[in-house]
């Protein structure tokens, strides 16, 4: 449904994206992960064909976005960095317009603005003015416009970027329920937690090079990294945190209190295992031992510091 072929683009010595290569299947919600200023809202705007690459193809179901944009975006819903709307226009005039301008029928347009706003969960504002909504409510408006005419793929920059803890939930169900209507959705986020929540893949930049890309569930066994937090019984002391940090699969110790330090350690679960056994025999009273942070957030962070 959407490929992406030697992708680059270049703002003089600057390369925003850098040689990206990606295909994403029917049916996949796929997550654009990357720190700010790591290349996904450029990417996106070439998709889009909002800007033009230096480099490179973006194909949207084998149509080339440059050479046939019209044909290529026709089924194409997107939304791009942050949503705005006339304030003085109603969800409803707002979808009329847009609709207008895409050259639906008005019958055609009524009928996808009563099912968009009933799934955006705005229908009980749909005749109210829109200068009155909050964030999160522009950005629910937002995706519904661009599910108006039916397409088969959504592309989503940053879908629940600056909103509330309500409001990102409100999208992240949205988004969902799309996911279990077939619909192919690409979406960047800076947030790994949400990508690991939503996205049946994920695909890793920095600096507009792909790191990697794979299902969730491979990505997640692949962080040779993890953090473990440690609370003990007892206070630990500068004599134990310094064993500590001489066990073999230690990367970092970080003291949080008396009581508690986090580990970062390379390996397995068998390792994992061998760290507990070797921090009580230093004299660990152990009261808990858990899992610090999500394993793609510790991939990204391993492979980001491999990259440089």
């Amino acid at each position: 449904m959407i490929e992406l072929q030697n992708l680059s683009k270049s703002f003089g010595p600057i390369k925003a994206v850098n040689n990206l290569n990606l295909d994403v299947p029917k049916g996949q919600t796929v997550g654009f992960l990357g720190p700010n200023g790591a290349g996904k809202t450029t990417t996106i705007k070439i998709m889009t064909n909002l800007i033009t690459a230096s480099g490179g193809k973006a194909l949207l179901q084998g149509v080339d976005v440059v050479t046939h944009p019209k044909q290529a975006l026709s089924s194409v819903g997107a939304v791009v960095e942050t949503p705005e709307f006339y304030p003085y226009l109603t969800p409803v005039e707002t979808l009329a317009y847009l609709g207008s301008i895409r050259g639906m029928h008005s019958d055609e347009i009524k009928q996808r603005s009563n099912d968009v706003l009933q799934e955006v969960k705005l229908e009980e504002w749909r005749n109210t003015r829109i200068g009155k909504f909050s964030k999160g409510m522009k950005q629910r408006l937002a995706i519904g416009q661009a599910l108006l005419h039916e397409p088969e793929i959504l592309i989503l920059d940053e879908p629940t970027s600056g909103l509330d803890p309500r409001g990102m939930v409100e999208v992240r169900e949205i988004i969902r329920s799309l996911k279990k209507q077939g619909y192919t959705i690409f979406m960047s986020s800076h947030l790994l937690g949400e990508v690991q929540e939503v996205c049946d893949s994920a695909a890793l930049i920095d600096h507009g090079k792909l790191l990697v890309y794979d299902r969730i569930e491979n990505l997640k066994g692949l962080s040779k990294v993890s953090k473990i937090e440690v609370i003990s019984a007892t206070e630990i002391s500068q004599t134990i945190v310094s064993g500590i940090r001489g066990l073999s699969s230690i990367r970092e110790v970080e003291t949080v209190n008396g009581h508690t330090v986090v580990l970062t350690y390379d390996g397995s679960d068998e390792a994992r295992a061998d760290l507990l056994q070797a921090v009580q025999k230093l004299g660990v009273r152990v009261t808990s031992f858990s899992q610090v942070g999500l394993p793609l957030e510790m991939l990204y962070m391993d492979l980001v510091k491999e990259s440089r």
